[in-house]
């Protein structure tokens, strides 16, 4: 049997590139409450802890901010909802590799699931949509758990779904919840270069490696598997 069993992906920025419908909802909802839109690129750097932190980070214009007013938030997440549930989907774009990536996994025996902060609510439609929803045995949302990534109940928990130990699991993702969560959980961790972060170097991550891309990360998982069983397990 291969040492590594399973594969736990993120969504935004490993997957799809979703910054584009994120930044339309979150620009119509500054300008419903009378705010000037942000740039896509900056609105890409809020992107990573769930809906609730970018709504807060985009009404502040800022990752870092104080306390914001509870009534205006209220009326922001409802806005930002109503706006993302009308564009979800429209101009995501799956990143070059992701498709045969997945694929090559799946020829690999890997169980996979998707374990993102996104809510289920846009999370299993943009699946659909894209037509990666049949990739995957378990789907794990930022509202499935109590707690969200960088926490690792969610990685813990796609592991227990897929009926895998996590030390027998990968973790891919794009950012520090993605290598934070999966190492605290006890898997091994790769990252991608070019999603988000939060705008940081991925080469500040505490990871196994960074591959350029999904079909990079299969080849990765393969060579392990294909190691003495001693070495994959270190």
């Amino acid at each position: 049997m291969k040492f590594f069993q399973a594969a736990l992906l993120d969504l935004d920025g490993t997957l799809l590139d979703s910054v584009p419908d994120l930044a339309t909802a979150a620009n119509a909802m500054r300008m419903e409450l009378g705010m000037p839109p942000l740039r896509e690129d900056v609105i890409a750097t809020f992107v990573g802890k769930g809906v609730d932190r970018l709504v807060q980070r985009t009404l502040a214009g800022a990752q870092e901010h104080g306390d914001l007013d509870p009534d205006l938030y209220a009326r922001a997440r409802t806005s930002f909802s109503r706006h993302y549930h009308l564009v979800n989907g429209d101009k995501a774009v799956i990143f070059d590799g992701v498709l045969d990536g997945l694929k090559t996994m799946r020829d690999q025996g890997l169980k996979m699931a998707v374990v993102t902060n996104k809510p289920t609510e846009f999370t299993m439609p943009l699946l659909q949509r894209t037509g990666l929803a049949g990739f995957f045995a378990a789907v794990v949302c930022g509202d499935t758990c109590a707690r969200k990534k960088p926490d690792p109940q969610p990685m813990l928990h796609a592991c227990s779904l897929l009926g895998v130990s996590p030390e027998r699991a990968v973790t891919i993702g794009d950012s520090i919840n993605d290598s934070q969560a999966g190492r605290d959980a006890g898997t091994r961790v790769l990252v991608v270069p070019y999603g988000y972060n939060e705008g940081v170097d991925v080469r500040t991550l505490d990871v196994d490696g960074i591959v350029s891309s999904l079909v990079e990360a299969a080849h990765w998982i393969n060579r392990e598997n294909n190691l003495p069983s001693t070495s994959a397990a270190h």
